[in-house]
């Protein structure tokens, strides 16, 4: 039987970060690199996506500019010149949606607040937006993941506002057809859960939200070659706006969200999902403080560490090898939630929007980590 946490309140915007003191032992082979500003958005956002592009230029699409003002705006950020550029409307305002780069190019973005069942594809040859249909069903921060058939598995989301209530569903988008199929549905409804594609194609898909002040502990694997779920071991807690990565190693570290206190359960605590005994293991090491409302993908850095950043001033680097945690010097004004973190092609990593604790508007900044030579 799954079980079931409290949580205090579902929200949807976006986090960032800022440097700060060391977390733990950093080890001697670990290098670590800066956070440093970069050229501002065009348009403050929180709650975004953020996908790198084919051309290594990076999709920003959509957020909410405060609390329920959701925009339709995109733009593009290009590495060589470190500036956006803007990128036509959306054809739905969103927040809390997800995106997946397509095998064409092009980009799909599904769900979000307001809840909704639209989708959407970008094509980067046209910079413009187009309707891609709609899901079978409604989703408010849901996941997509890009499978190895070329198919985009689209799990969770919250699906009613009043009693913040997750549906089970999950379905398939074939770009070939142009059309949503259902899959076999999870064993319990989540949102803010991530999914990870593990090494041999399946989905590890982890936590989440399930209704008002509810957080689960469960974990299930879904199967391309069934399209079926299938339930794992549970983590060591319940986490919902947390993150997770896939690792060198072929495991799943997955690391801070909170529990159904919401604002006053942020974790500094992390675990490890290891496919072949599907069991989770808590860490030792733990990050600099409580870290929630985090991008729902993690970022390697080129170094092979991991990045993980908002909720908290700094960002913190994850070393598998030592399995701890280190601080990264870097800058920002304040703490940041629900940011978003995207890995350049020249090893460098765009960190961009997000919104203060004490306040709903959030900010058009963005920074670079860049990580430090050898």
């Amino acid at each position: 039987m799954p079980s079931f946490r409290p949580i205090a309140c579902c929200g949807w915007p976006v986090l960032l970060l800022l440097a700060l003191p060391l977390a733990s032992d950093p080890g001697p082979a670990r290098k670590v690199g800066e956070i440093v500003p970069t050229a501002s958005m065009s348009v403050p956002r929180s709650g975004h996506t953020a996908t790198l592009l084919q051309d290594g230029t990076v999709l920003v699409a959509g957020g909410m500019l405060r609390n329920g003002d959701f925009t339709r705006t995109s733009e593009t950020y290009d590495p060589r010149t470190n500036k956006f550029s803007p990128a036509g409307d959306m054809l739905v305002g969103r927040a809390g949606a997800a995106a997946a780069v397509l095998p064409s190019g092009r980009v799909l973005i599904v769900g979000g607040w307001r809840i909704t069942d639209d989708a959407e594809t970008y094509d980067p040859q046209t910079r413009s937006f187009h309707s891609a249909g709609r899901m079978t069903e409604r989703r408010a921060r849901p996941t997509a993941t890009l499978l190895p058939d070329n198919t985009v598995l689209i799990t969770g989301g919250e699906i009613d506002p009043d009693t913040l209530a997750s549906t089970p569903s999950a379905e398939v988008f074939d770009e070939r057809t142009g059309k949503f199929a259902r899959v076999g549905g999870m064993h319990i409804g989540r949102s803010m859960h991530t999914a990870t594609l593990l090494q041999d194609g399946r989905v590890l898909v982890a936590g989440g939200g399930t209704g008002r002040e509810q957080v689960t502990d469960t974990a299930e694997i879904y199967d391309p070659g069934s399209r079926t779920f299938s339930q794992v071991g549970k983590m060591l807690k319940p986490r919902y706006k947390h993150t997770a990565v896939l690792l060198g190693d072929g495991t799943v570290l997955v690391a801070g969200g909170s529990d159904e206190r919401d604002w006053r359960g942020a974790y500094d605590s992390a675990e490890i999902f290891d496919p072949r005994s599907g069991k989770f293991t808590l860490l030792t090491g733990r990050m600099d403080s409580g870290r929630f409302k985090l991008p729902p993908e993690a970022v390697r850095t080129a170094g092979g560490a991991t990045l993980i950043f908002g909720g908290a001033p700094g960002g913190v680097l994850f070393d598998e090898h030592s399995s701890g945690f280190v601080s990264v010097p870097g800058t920002s004004e304040t703490e940041r939630f629900y940011p978003t973190a995207t890995a350049l092609q020249d090893g460098r990593i765009l960190l961009a929007g997000g919104y203060p604790k004490h306040s709903d508007a959030a900010t058009a900044l963005a920074w670079l980590y860049i990580s430090r030579r050898p």
